[in-house]
């Protein structure tokens, strides 16, 4: 064989490799994913969505799920449904002491005390002695009221006949004098004992005290709050709501207040009629039975409270398990014409039980999702990230 018989035979067979990886190359390649599983798509919002992986370079502001893969993420979507924003409102709430059931206890005297009969955190019935005190304006009041007694027993006994009705007639104003003294100061409208100028404060009715403010040997101002005694068995609750909400929730309706995992039920008093310059909101008073002393002073709760239907167009509302944070702002999951989910931004009104009022951004009848948007979310963050990239 000749040399240039071999050298076209070698070109030949050069060429039909060159031929064969070429064929081979312009094969598609085979997809990772088994046939049937869930897959999520994601798209830039310019082309054809990347299926199999995210679209990360474009930075994807929507993302498709198919069935299997929302069902595999426990993805619930609804449709938005419009609503009166009212029925159940929800709102932070204070207790405050029954003022109705609370009393200062108080010397009507400047006085020294002399003994405790009570301490803080003790409950005491009605007519139950708290402090003993002294006086000298007591000792001189209990003087003059035991004087006027005895002038007007001997007076009375001896009769009209031997005593000038003028002279009864004084006796009887001395004595009612001296009792309206006695009872300026607190005491009894009798005398009874010495004028020692001592006397007992008691309470004025059952509760709890709450406030204990001197000790043994002080001497007391006329007005000074020793003891505050505060009837429990009632609480206030004020709930600070929305100065447009307050109106819808009529008095007499019913409220339920939540406070450690119980619920209790109360009854709507009244509602303010000033809004805060600071916060513009009003307050509604609750009235609350305590029965199991669960609720104290001070304490913060949670309040809802049946509102009645506002006037004009209703506005839709979503359950508050739709609504996640993004960029800064509340969205929604909204499933568009095309199958695929985005997120929304929304501007948000009142909350009402369970769900929340969206004042703009979405409609009624808009598919949103309603269970899973964090799951959502997470997977609209990989497909920004552009996890999973095939390439």
């Amino acid at each position: 064989m000749s040399m240039s018989t071999t050298y076209s035979i070698r070109l030949m067979l050069a060429g039909l490799a060159a031929a064969l990886l070429l064929g081979a190359c312009s094969q598609p390649p085979q997809s990772a994913a088994p046939s049937g599983a869930p897959v999520a798509q994601a798209r830039t919002g310019a082309g054809e969505p990347q299926e199999g992986h995210a679209a990360g370079e474009g930075g994807a502001r929507e993302i498709r799920m198919d069935a299997d893969a929302l069902q595999a993420a426990g993805i619930r979507t609804a449709p938005v449904e419009a609503g009166v924003p009212g029925e159940q409102v929800r709102a932070p709430g204070e207790v405050l002491d029954d003022a109705y059931g609370t009393t200062l206890i108080t010397p009507r005297v400047v006085s020294l005390v002399l003994r405790r009969h009570v301490r803080l955190g003790d409950e005491v019935a009605a007519g139950a002695p708290l402090a003993t005190l002294t006086s000298v304006e007591v000792s001189d009041a209990q003087a003059e009221l035991r004087s006027a007694e005895q002038e007007w027993k001997r007076v009375s006994a001896l009769g009209r006949e031997a005593v000038a009705g003028r002279r009864i007639a004084e006796a009887k104003i001395a004595l009612d004098r001296a009792r309206a003294k006695a009872r300026a100061y607190g005491l009894p409208g009798a005398a009874g004992g010495d004028a020692s100028g001592q006397f007992t404060l008691s309470a004025p009715h059952a509760g709890r005290i709450t406030e204990d403010a001197f000790v043994v040997g002080e001497r007391i101002e006329p007005g000074r709050t020793l003891y505050r005694l505060v009837d429990e068995s009632v609480v206030w609750v004020d709930a600070k709501l929305p100065a447009g909400t307050v109106g819808r929730i009529p008095a007499g309706s019913t409220a339920t207040i939540v406070a450690g995992g119980a619920r209790l039920s109360g009854t709507v008093l009244r509602s303010a009629h000033r809004t805060s310059e600071a916060t513009r909101n009003a307050v509604v008073r609750i009235e609350v039975p305590n029965a199991d002393d669960r609720l104290h002073g001070g304490d913060y709760v949670e309040v809802f409270l049946d509102a009645e239907g506002g006037p004009g167009t209703p506005a839709p509302a979503v359950p508050n398990s739709a609504m996640v944070q993004m960029d800064g702002e509340t969205v929604v999951f909204r499933r568009d014409d095309d199958g695929a989910f985005e997120p929304v931004p929304v501007r948000t009104g009142e909350v009402v039980g369970d769900a929340t009022v969206i004042r703009e951004g979405l409609k009624a009848g808009d598919t949103v999702v309603v269970e899973g948007a964090f799951e959502m979310k997470a997977q609209l963050l990989k497909a920004q990230l552009g996890e999973g990239h095939g390439h």
